[in-house]
């Protein structure tokens, strides 16, 4: 990746963005040339966490994902919208490594290109993608779901004798806190209602330590009760976590973001707040209505 093209992609978030959550601490952006950097690593001397420059994909001749360029901050919480088939759910299938675009650049960091990684050296990486369905393991209760899913090595003799240590139980009882599910943690994970499954499984996620949240549809078939705890919990992660939602529900979006990103056709049609997207008659044509 070439500096200009960096160069570029702040520029675009420059234009829409007052407030850059800036984790950056290697000086300026002509100090990352210049330094040696562990390998694998995470690079975000560039402000950027994701980057992904002029991506095509095509199925069968239908072109899902069209010159798509977008670009994402440290700490950002993105809120993505778009009509069915603007191409929300190929993108994330190519960040995460489960399809390969035709052309392209992707990028996690600055050095990171994740075009050469599949999908569990991706997740390896730090990158969490949950999908719209939560996905748990429903015999089990919730501290088991959560102690599952710890950063560590699974080989048999391993998890025969693994034991939690005192880090491990603090960072557990930290996430039960932060998915608002403590009261419930010896409840089974099948007993949960809809959106307690949601946050479970994004508790799975976050035990991980996860520096990229890829989050598609949250908050579908959830009560307003939920749905509003679902926004405390995404404003808790921002800035401790990049996120990128994929979402309907303009409430929720509201509450939540800061900057949205309107794909239509596989690529960007408009970005800037919520009540700027609104009011773009282009994006009032293709999703909005009037």
């Amino acid at each position: 990746m070439t500096p200009d093209l960096f160069e570029q992609g702040a520029e675009r978030l420059a234009s829409h963005q007052a407030r850059v959550v800036n984790e950056v601490t290697s000086g300026d952006r002509s100090a990352g040339y210049g330094r040696v950097h562990e390998p694998g690593s995470l690079d975000l001397t560039h402000g950027r966490i994701l980057y992904l420059e002029d991506v095509n994909v095509s199925f069968d001749g239908f072109k899902a994902i069209n010159n798509l360029s977008l670009d994402i901050a440290p700490g950002e919480l993105r809120c993505i919208i778009g009509p069915n088939g603007a191409g929300k759910t190929t993108m994330m299938d190519i960040i995460t490594g489960k399809t390969k675009p035709d052309s392209g650049q992707v990028f996690f960091g600055s050095t990171i290109n994740l075009l050469r990684h599949n999908e569990p050296e991706i997740a390896q990486l730090g990158i969490g993608r949950k999908f719209q369905k939560p996905t748990v393991f429903e015999h089990l209760s919730v501290f088991e779901n959560l102690e599952l899913a710890l950063k560590t090595h699974k080989g048999v003799a391993a998890s025969m004798f693994f034991r939690l240590n005192g880090t491990q139980r603090d960072r557990l009882s930290e996430v039960l806190h932060t998915i608002h599910l403590e009261d419930s943690v010896n409840a089974q994970a099948g007993n949960l209602s809809h959106g307690q499954k949601q946050w479970l499984e994004i508790g799975m996620l976050l035990m991980q330590d996860p520096k990229l949240l890829l989050l598609d549809e949250p908050v579908a078939g959830m009560t307003d009760f939920e749905t509003e705890r679902t926004a405390e919990l995404f404003l808790t992660l921002k800035g401790k976590h990049s996120l990128m939602v994929v979402e309907h529900d303009m409430s929720f979006i509201n509450t939540i973001s800061d900057i949205v990103t309107v794909l239509c056709d596989g690529s960007v049609l408009a970005q800037g707040t919520l009540a700027q997207v609104q009011a773009d008659e282009r994006v009032i044509e293709v999703y909005l209505g009037r």
